[in-house]
């Protein structure tokens, strides 16, 4: 199944950029970001932007660009059976223009990958088309708040993320 990405969410003045790898089926479904309901995503910007899951998308979304948050995936597109980022076939893979998002949104100084795998495909596909200003920006892995990444606790997950985003 090929599976597309949303667009960015972001305000003009976006700090921190965190990139996922691509949404998945329940996200795709409900045309939200992080739509599954075990993904941990959305409990975790709750404690820390006040962005919980038990508020309406768009007020979140909100949240988010207030607290000066972006949001986006590495793929633009990418072949997969499933949800799971170790089923998106490599070469079907086609990343999100993060250079240009960069470009436009000068003020960006974090990039989170949530989880390892948007990490490798940043490092893979968009790390070397950056320009040298964007490929400077500090780059952090978060661990994943996929369902599939039970090894550590949501207290634990959070606890990471906050040291990350500071």
């Amino acid at each position: 199944m090929k599976a597309s990405s949303f667009k960015a969410i972001a305000g003009p003045d976006a700090r921190v950029l965190i990139l996922g790898t691509l949404p998945g089926a329940a996200s795709l479904a409900a045309s939200q970001y992080y739509a599954h309901p075990r993904n941990a995503f959305w409990a975790i910007m709750g404690e820390l932007v006040g962005a919980a899951v038990t508020l309406p998308y768009e007020e979140r979304i909100h949240r988010l660009v207030e607290r000066r948050v972006a949001l986006w995936d590495v793929c633009a597109s990418a072949s997969r059976s499933g949800s799971l980022d170790t089923a998106i076939q490599p070469a079907s893979v086609l990343p999100n223009d993060i250079g240009e998002f960069l470009s436009s949104h000068n003020d960006v100084r974090l990039i989170c990958f949530n989880g390892v795998k948007a990490a490798e495909l940043f490092r893979r596909l968009v790390l070397p088309e950056l320009k040298p200003a964007g490929s400077r920006i500090r780059r952090l892995t978060v661990p994943s708040t996929s369902p599939a990444y039970a090894a550590m606790s949501l207290k634990k997950k959070i606890e990471a993320w906050r040291e990350a985003l500071g």
